[in-house]
């Protein structure tokens, strides 16, 4: 489960509590795609420790519930090292919450995990890119319903496409700088 793997990644940073993890995810960690209520980090947790991947320590809070802080042990340590090794498959959807997971909490391991994530995702995107589109759209729409315009529907959906099209080429932008910046990183 991904979700393992997000906390695994955040406790390789620093203790948290469960609360402390779904404030990340509401917070800075919100642009990773990937929210869940704090119920099911509570249950992740309790798993977690089950498996012997965490462990925690009670904090005594004064004039409130104390709070259960959460840390990696060895055996997480291992788990999570073992998955940002693990082959990276991309999704064939762009920007899949799994690319980006695997980025952060895999790539902030290594830079060369890092750099292995983004060219395999790089390399995906760029074929998919050349690929002729969905373009030309049907000269003549037969409406089924009176509302509908053929000639705006056309158009509607070319603007779509063309959104597609941009949204695409500005994401292996991206990639490329990223790949860019990490082969610097590591002198390649």
């Amino acid at each position: 489960m991904q979700l393992d793997y997000v906390i695994l990644g955040g406790l390789a940073l620093r203790r948290l509590s469960g609360y402390d993890l779904r404030r990340w995810m509401e917070g800075p960690g919100r642009y990773l795609g990937y929210g869940v209520q704090l119920p099911h980090i509570y249950r992740r947790l309790a798993k977690l420790v089950e498996r012997g991947w965490v462990d925690f320590e009670v904090d005594p809070r004064e004039g409130r519930p104390d709070a259960k802080v959460y840390r990696l042990t060895e055996d997480g340590r291992t788990a999570l090292l073992e998955w940002a090794k693990s082959p990276f498959v991309p999704s064939s959807r762009a920007r899949d919450p799994d690319f980006t997971l695997r980025f952060v909490f895999a790539g902030q391991l290594d830079p060369a995990i890092a750099l292995d994530i983004v060219t395999t995702e790089l390399e995906l995107r760029l074929q998919q890119h050349a690929e002729p589109g969905a373009l030309p759209f049907p000269d003549a729409y037969d409406p089924q319903i009176p509302e509908l315009d053929a000639a705006w529907a056309g158009e509607v959906h070319t603007m779509a496409h063309e959104y597609g099209y941009a949204y695409g080429a500005s994401y292996i932008a991206w990639l490329q700088l990223t790949k860019a910046r990490l082969e610097a990183r590591l002198g390649r």
